[in-house]
């Protein structure tokens, strides 16, 4: 027993080890580390040339110049940093020029929050940006004024200082990312990996015994995390692709950019693996293979680790054992008595066997083990990447690195939620700036200052969580700050501890901000010391806990000012996913691939279903965070995750659908496919666009009957074969699915729409 239990400790240490070396070695804490080496060579460098003062101020140059600096794609890399040092110095100079006078400078704190806040509607590129220009009026803040020298003089000269650290932060942050492109495409695409074994896991539980318990959890938490999880991990992928897929012009990158499809393809076989899940357990004698098949999931996830752990590591992979053969003979491992005896065994293709079904989800499984064997010869550089699919588009898969004028036209209405997110900035700003005039002490209001801008986020969920793990953060923060100072160290040993405590601020602002927090605090307070060494550091201590408190108090409060809740920005969002969902119908159900000498058809339909996957995520986003809103503003939440479930389903079928029609295009009979795949495509676009009455709609899981008349004449159930080209059973059953659910898609979307 003692042996047992050592045993068991020593695998949960390594396990934790483990988890804390991939955060180590991850691509955030990587550009982590690089940004703290720009830190401490500017501000060590100039302090070391120009003297201290110059170096506080041209490390404050850094500070600010930071945030746009995440890993990306390597083009466009300039015109991402180079806005915050153009427009930051003058707000910098601006507020120098104002420290005597509390009015103006009132009122430019004010205004300027305002037009700063309207970049968030530039989403991912605008809001590091809005946040950097934030820091250098908040940062100015910090600087006392020199009242030996003329203001206009003092003003210059610290701007000067403050203006070189961020131009050279922005050289550096140029040259650096391009020597780190390279190893970004490796961890971004190995963290991608290790998400998509998580996922794995996940999904795995619904193979699980069939227990009300375990049904009880599928009909609660665990749908909503799979979806949930299904949208970070959407996500995550576009960023991997925005580098991954740029330039792919060497072998190396192309293996990469190689794996990154067949990740695509792994997200694709996961979604559908489930889709005859429950028709199987209405079946007896499925436990066994279910149970194998939950296995088998765990097994292929921690195979995808062990690959994502080489990659970090620089390790060549070792080759994995392949599963294909167990997975072939695991349609034949179902208790043949019990399904002899089971009277739900039918053989239509409306209801296939219980045997078909096994067979499908191996099936789906196997395709799974073979997705990870092609990683793995990629990675170990024996299989040779196929990249004709997309090699001459690929810029249709990143994100645009040109800034476009259009979001500034969609500011322009009450309801937009950049505007009244730059409004309630503006005015919970005004507040905090009255406050730190009236308290006692009123000299480092800029941390309230601080605290606003990084809690106050664009909806209440975000808001809270910010909240909470900012005070906390800030709490252990001032611990840590006052330890440190209380050594007495020198200036190169405090430069040390705020370059690591900006590696982790920086590294690990989008993964664990409750250590950003901390590190911020640090970072904050030893920056104040270094400028203002004669302030008390036990008060500054407490200045800065109660300042957080206030700031974060107030950012609560205004959450709540002209707030932009989910419940508004809902039906928009059904509306995309509708008609995402007819986009990707028309080109999955297109037969022009079968007639096709090149890979444009199945490019458009790989573009239709990164739209469908990109428009859910947004959907389950929105979802999420309504539930943290007050009860009387959440949208109905009953249709909202049927949408989400049904939407997803929709997917996999025609996934699977378009998967047969390219793997098998070679022996497939276009004429006998032209016609329902035809009247699938139009039924499908009828009844999303509402063009088609529903008389009556089901669940897609219950036994299927039609919408309005049979679609498809029922058949004798035929099991498809790794050697049959005769699968039209299959094709109508996974198109009689997908009518079904578009007409649910269409009947939640009415719901939702209707409130």
């Amino acid at each position: 027993m003692k042996l047992l239990a050592a045993r068991m400790s020593r695998v949960a240490l390594e396990a934790h080890a483990r988890a804390i070396l991939r955060v180590l070695l991850s691509y955030y804490m990587t550009n982590g580390y690089a940004v703290a080496l720009g830190y401490l060579l500017i501000s060590a460098g100039v302090g070391l040339v120009l003297g201290t003062e110059a170096g506080a101020a041209a490390a404050l140059g850094a500070v600010v110049a930071i945030p746009p600096d995440v890993a990306g794609p390597r083009k466009g890399k300039f015109r991402q940093m180079i806005p915050t040092p153009i427009l930051g110095v003058p707000l910098f100079f601006a507020v120098q020029m104002l420290h005597s006078s509390p009015l103006e400078l009132g009122i430019l704190i004010v205004v300027c929050t305002f037009v700063v806040f309207l970049g968030m509607a530039w989403g991912k590129r605008g809001a590091p940006i809005a946040i950097a220009l934030m820091f250098a009026m908040i940062f100015s803040l910090a600087v006392p004024p020199n009242e030996e020298v003329k203001r206009l003089s003092a003003a210059l000269s610290v701007t000067g200082y403050f203006a070189l650290g961020a131009f050279l932060y922005v050289l550096y942050s140029c040259i650096v990312h391009r020597w780190l492109n390279p190893r970004y495409r490796v961890l971004l695409l190995a963290d991608t990996l290790l998400s998509l074994a998580d996922l794995m896991r996940l999904q795995a539980r619904q193979f699980g015994e069939d227990t009300p318990e375990t049904r009880s959890e599928a009909a609660g938490g665990l749908i909503s995390r799979l979806l949930a999880r299904q949208a970070a991990l959407a996500d995550q992928i576009q960023s991997t692709r925005d580098v991954v897929f740029e330039s792919p012009d060497t072998l190396p990158r192309q293996r990469l950019a190689a794996m990154l499809l067949h990740v695509l393809d792994m997200r694709d076989h996961m979604i559908a693996g489930a889709l005859d899940l429950d028709a199987l357990k209405q079946h007896a004698g499925h436990h066994s293979v279910l149970a194998q098949m939950h296995d088998m999931l765990f097994l292929l996830a921690k195979e995808t680790d062990m690959l994502a752990d080489a990659m970090l590591f620089g390790r060549k992979p070792e080759r994995p054992m392949d599963h294909r053969a167990q997975l072939e003979s695991l349609r034949w491992a179902v208790d043949e008595d019990a399904m002899q005896s089971d009277p739900n065994r039918l053989i239509t293709s409306r209801n296939p066997s219980p045997d078909a079904l096994v067979h499908s989800l191996a099936e789906r499984m196997a395709n799974l083990n073979d997705e990870v064997q092609r990683l793995f010869a990629l990675a170990r550089g024996e299989g040779k990447p196929n990249l004709a699919a997309v090699r001459t588009s690929w810029h249709l898969f990143v994100s645009p690195v040109a800034w476009s004028i259009k979001p500034f036209y969609t500011l322009w209405s009450w309801g937009a939620p950049a505007l009244r997110h730059a409004v309630r900035a503006a005015l919970a700003i005004a507040t905090a700036y009255v406050i730190s005039l009236l308290l006692p002490w009123g000299t480092h209001e800029y941390w309230i200052f601080l605290t606003i801008v990084v809690v106050l986020r664009g909806s209440l969920a975000q808001t809270l969580e910010r909240r909470n793990l900012r005070v906390g953060g800030t709490l252990l923060g001032c611990v840590l700050a006052l330890s440190i100072l209380s050594l007495h160290p020198g200036y190169l040993a405090m430069i040390l501890c705020l370059t690591v405590a900006q590696s982790v601020a920086h590294g690990l602002a989008l993964r664990m901000y409750l250590y950003t927090a901390v590190a911020a605090t640090v970072l904050g307070l030893i920056q104040s010391h270094m400028i203002s060494a004669s302030s008390s550091t036990v008060f500054a201590l407490f200045e800065r806990t109660v300042d957080t408190l206030l700031g974060a108090g107030i950012a609560w409060l205004f959450s709540y000012v002209l707030p932009s809740w989910e419940r508004s920005q809902i039906p928009n969002l059904v509306r995309r996913v509708v008609k995402s969902q007819i986009d990707h119908a028309r080109t999955a159900l297109d037969l022009i691939q079968l007639d096709a000498v090149d890979n444009t058809p199945e490019l458009k339909w790989r573009l239709a279903r990164k739209d469908a996957y990109d428009s859910l995520t947004a959907l389950v986003l929105a979802a999420e965070r309504s539930l943290k809103e007050p009860r009387a503003v959440r949208p109905p939440l009953q249709p909202l995750e049927l949408l989400q479930a049904h939407a997803y389903q929709m997917l996999a079928q025609l996934t699977a659908v378009k998967t047969l029609l390219l793997m098998r295009r070679g022996n497939l009979n276009r004429e006998r496919l032209e016609q329902p795949l035809t009247r699938a495509m139009e039924r499908i676009t009828n009844l999303l666009s509402g063009k088609e009455i529903i008389i009556d709609t089901i669940d897609a899981d219950e036994p299927a009957e039609p919408i309005r008349e049979p679609t498809f004449a029922p058949g004798p159930e035929h099991v498809p074969q790794g050697w049959d080209a005769d699968l039209m059973p299959w094709f109508e059953r996974r198109l009689e699915q997908a009518i079904l659910l578009a007409a649910q898609i269409r009947k939640d979307a009415d719901q939702l729409l209707a409130k």
